[in-house]
């Protein structure tokens, strides 16, 4: 598992111009079951992905693809975990990682 940490570098409102189209990215990785969880850090500095995937270089290749990315809107840290401990609601993408 992944968690993608995104830093805006940009004043909100360009990000907010492109936040449309990122929305449309993160759709399409809940669609493929590889993103689990996202949403804003408070205060609106960036942003959160809990993702699995298979390795980190497949993490940096769906980011890649993201608007926030490629209009170079936010920079972006991946921490790879294992879960050792978890929520059973959560056992379908342990296992599956």
């Amino acid at each position: 598992m992944f968690i993608i940490s995104l830093t805006y570098k940009v004043a909100l409102e360009n990000v907010e111009q492109h936040l449309p189209e990122h929305n449309v990215f993160l759709q399409k990785y809940y669609d493929s079951g590889k993103f689990i969880a996202s949403g804003r850090k408070e205060p609106r500095s960036g942003g959160i992905i809990i993702a699995n995937a298979q390795s980190k270089n497949e993490i940096e290749q769906i980011i890649s693809e993201d608007p926030f990315y490629t209009h170079q809107i936010a920079d972006y840290e991946i921490t790879e975990f294992i879960p050792s401990k978890y929520n059973d609601n959560f056992k379908f993408f342990i296992n599956n990682s």
